[in-house]
């Protein structure tokens, strides 16, 4: 018969388990990418034999769908802790303390992970309509209001823009391959980005974009 005739039931042991293939799952994406994370690789890394792991996810397409709202639970977990890391902080530079967050944040796993899986959903249709999904509800709900919140930023299209601008400028960067001088070439990046923010946040003045230091 068809594994879809026996869904896993919703028993704490069941429970541990998927969150075990789950965790796999963010993992290898992370590490050695989705195509070669395939289900068997999955269900070897979570000590699963191909049979069980069918029992908790009969398609690539169920683990799939599952493992995207997992590793976006993740880094909306990730991201609510550094948001009262800096609240609880409450001094100093607001808008250059969210750039540094969201950049430690862009190198944990999940993000690495979320990271793979955008990059394969180009050329993947199985990913795209999943994913679509959780990248709304992290540009919204996350970067949208805890990002703006890190940097003291308000919601009128200056602000906006200057959350977009450090998002996506962080994101690239933490994409791009650098093959010399990548530490220092780095740091001016960075060290710009978030003079940058700080101007659209009306907290400098354009002559501030490129310090003389």
């Amino acid at each position: 018969m068809d594994a879809r005739t026996y869904p896993a039931k919703a028993t704490p042991k069941s429970l541990r388990t998927r969150a075990r293939i789950l965790d796999a799952a963010m993992r290898l994406f992370a590490e050695i990418g989705y195509h070669a994370a395939s289900n068997a690789v999955i269900a070897e890394a979570s000590d699963l034999t191909r049979g069980a792991m069918l029992y908790h996810f009969a398609t690539r397409e169920e683990l799939v769908t599952a493992a995207i709202h997992h590793i976006e639970l993740a880094r909306a977990r990730l991201f609510e802790g550094a948001a009262q890391a800096s609240a609880a902080l409450g001094h100093g530079d607001a808008s250059g303390e969210a750039i540094d967050a969201y950049w430690a944040l862009l190198h944990t796993q999940p993000f690495v992970a979320f990271a793979e899986l955008e990059a394969a959903a180009r050329t993947d249709p199985l990913l795209r309509s999943p994913l679509a999904a959780a990248q709304a509800a992290f540009d919204r709900a996350q970067v949208g209001d805890r990002f703006g919140a890190l940097a003291q930023a308000g919601a009128d299209p200056r602000f906006q823009t200057s959350r977009d601008l450090g998002r996506f400028l962080l994101e690239g960067l933490a994409r791009g391959a650098m093959t010399y001088d990548q530490a220092a070439r780095r740091q001016r990046l960075l060290a710009v980005v978030k003079r940058a923010v700080r101007m659209l946040n009306r907290k400098g003045d354009v002559q501030d974009l490129w310090s003389a230091e």
